[in-house]
């Protein structure tokens, strides 16, 4: 079998095109933003400010990944909320490639699963302001004609209020 797949260290396969801020990838030999390395457990705290940064910085892709580490390395009764604010990041994600459809939809997703975690400031996060900004964003791209497209980094939750 002639597998022209990109494989990473342990063989599997692994996109290695370079990407922009938003994730898409790019040509090979362009210089995109430098990814997020997969797997990495980290405090809650840690994975909180790593994803703000991202999101700050207008690379809501980015965050998604650092929320699906957490995910998928956090103790069970922790999923439902890094699953939400990956949800809530990949949603912007959307927005902001001009996934108006699509985008609404993981941002309403998202916010049930946030709305689904029982305690309401975990880590500091407001829970509650979080569903509101994903909710309030659906909205404004459920009714936006297709073509407009929101600036990630403006529209950047704060997890940690303002």
């Amino acid at each position: 079998m002639n597998d022209k797949r990109d494989r990473d260290e342990e063989g599997r396969a692994r996109n290695a095109r370079p990407r922009d801020g938003l994730g898409r990838p790019l040509p090979y030999g362009t210089a995109g933003v430098e990814r997020q390395p997969e797997g990495v457990a980290r405090r809650p705290e840690e994975t909180v400010r790593e994803a703000q940064r991202l999101l700050d910085a207008g690379m809501p892709f980015h965050a998604h990944e650092v929320f699906e580490d957490a995910w998928k390395s956090g103790p069970d009764e922790e999923r439902a909320l890094w699953r939400g604010l990956a949800q809530l990041a990949v949603g912007l994600t959307h927005g902001a490639r001009g996934n108006t459809a699509g985008g609404a939809r993981l941002l309403r997703r998202g916010a049930g699963w946030v709305d689904a975690y029982g305690e309401r400031v975990p880590y500091g996060i407001d829970l509650d302001a979080l569903s509101a900004w994903a909710r309030a964003l659906a909205g404004r791209l459920e009714s936006a004609d297709g073509a407009r497209v929101v600036d990630a980094e403006e529209e950047a939750p704060r997890l940690l209020g303002s």
